[in-house]
């Protein structure tokens, strides 16, 4: 495949893959092999050394929810990786060649039972620049780590010298500046959220990940149209056009819980689009795709916008995967649009934020751990420019500049198979970390 970029073999059973495949896709930048269950990595995938490197575009690397129990230094030959995921796998150690590669920006290794505690705890919560500097120092017990530790207390006890001296100021007008985010836990909630989950999604559209945010302010100025901004951009960027994952929200007091992840013949189920009326899944797609070659045909371009440019995701598709509410009404039929029924309103104070992926579980997490910082982003920003809301409600007083630092509630949602057994709650003790440089969870 010379011109072949990207490859998902994504949850199948794959217990090893062979060097013909850096042969064979000499120009590959994307390989996504979550879900399987292979046990090294890069294992037999790099062919043996040769005049030329394996891979020599290969910037992303995903092989979260395998069984890997040994990461190889030789990952170190992949010139051109920035991301690696092997979340969630058997790891007991990471190479120090780790800190050899020369563009890695981006690793998640959470999930793994790490024999060096301090590594697991910093791979949990801290980034990757830290974790690799860590590797680079040689590792807990060695001299180097020494060394590193000793800077590392050095600097705590200047910091301290400095706010006895009244210089530590600056440091905690810093901390107190940064968005705050408190989670109100399933266990403190009188009417917690459920979602459960149907066997069938499995082979169509395995996960899901939820949550509720309370105290968003979309009223004032141009705070909606920013907020519908953030999820385009998201889509774009972290969702990669929602190949990876799809992000629907949701009014909450719109949604009539409990909710039902399932799946439905593209002939039976039914939506009422953003924007649209009642129809049929196979009617709105054929509806989509007149529409996206009238497009074509009247701007004369090549490139297909707005939903159009979603349809291939359903291809092959027996069944499509969809979110119901109480009454059996569709919500969101992911990746393409969620309903009229839930849709935010500019009134919209609290939300129901749902994340949906074919990849992986934790791709769900990463999505909606930035999506809450951009969330509160956007409310610090509304809150303190107060953009004109022209509102004398008593409600919107108490969120004027002198309350712009009141935090968002995140409210825990439990996602449970159809016997009630726990698949994923969200947030649990280690989300949020990789947004935790910018964001204040108080739990």
């Amino acid at each position: 495949f010379p011109q072949l970029r990207s490859l998902n073999l994504s949850a199948n059973r794959l217990r090893e893959l062979g060097p013909g495949l850096a042969r064979a896709a000499p120009q590959l930048q994307e390989l996504l092999l979550s879900g399987n269950r292979l046990r090294a990595l890069p294992g037999g995938l790099l062919p043996p050394a040769g005049p030329a490197a394996p891979f020599p575009l290969l910037s992303r690397l995903d092989a979260a929810d395998n069984e890997v129990e040994e990461l190889g230094a030789d990952i170190a030959a992949l010139p051109a990786l920035k991301s690696l995921d092997v979340a969630n796998n058997q790891l007991r150690e990471l190479p120090a060649a780790l800190a050899d590669c020369p563009r890695l920006k981006e690793a998640n290794f959470r999930g793994n039972q790490l024999r060096d505690k301090r590594l697991e705890k910093m791979v949990n919560g801290c980034q990757t620049k830290a974790v690799l500097e860590y590797l680079r120092a040689g590792g807990r017990g060695k001299g180097k780590a020494e060394s590193a530790r000793e800077e590392v207390r050095k600097k705590k006890r200047e910091k301290q010298q400095k706010k006895d001296s009244g210089d530590g100021e600056q440091d905690e007008v810093e901390e107190a500046s940064k968005l705050l985010v408190k989670v109100l836990h399933v266990s403190e909630n009188p009417a917690p959220l459920v979602v459960k989950v149907s066997p069938g999604v499995k082979d169509v559209r395995a996960f899901i990940v939820c949550c509720v945010l309370k105290g968003v302010n979309l009223k004032p100025g141009n705070a909606l149209k920013r907020f519908l901004s953030i999820q385009t951009k998201l889509h774009e960027d972290i969702c990669e056009k929602r190949t990876v994952a799809t992000i629907a929200t949701h009014d909450l007091q719109l949604v009539k819980a409990p909710l039902t992840y399932d799946v439905q013949p593209p002939d039976e189920l039914k939506i009422v689009p953003l924007g649209r009326k009642e129809i049929k899944a196979k009617d709105l797609l054929r509806q989509l795709q007149l529409e996206a070659e009238e497009q074509r045909k009247q701007k004369k371009r090549q490139n297909i916008s707005g939903l159009h440019k979603y349809l291939q995701l359903l291809d092959g598709k027996d069944n499509y995967p969809c979110l119901l509410d109480a009454e059996g009404a569709v919500i969101s039929f992911p990746p393409i649009t969620n309903s009229e029924k839930t849709k935010i309103r500019k009134e919209t104070r609290d939300l129901f934020l749902e994340v949906t992926s074919d990849t992986s579980l934790q791709i769900c997490k990463d999505v909606m751990d930035t999506l809450i910082l951009k969330i509160a982003e956007l409310n610090r920003s509304t809150l303190e420019n107060k953009e004109g809301s022209g509102s004398d409600t008593e409600s919107d007083a108490l969120c004027g500049p002198g309350n712009s630092n009141l935090p968002l509630v995140v409210e825990q949602v439990r996602v449970v198979d159809t016997d009630g057994n726990l698949k994923v709650l969200y947030p649990s003790k280690t989300d949020l970390a990789t947004v935790a440089s910018l964001l204040t969870v108080i739990r």
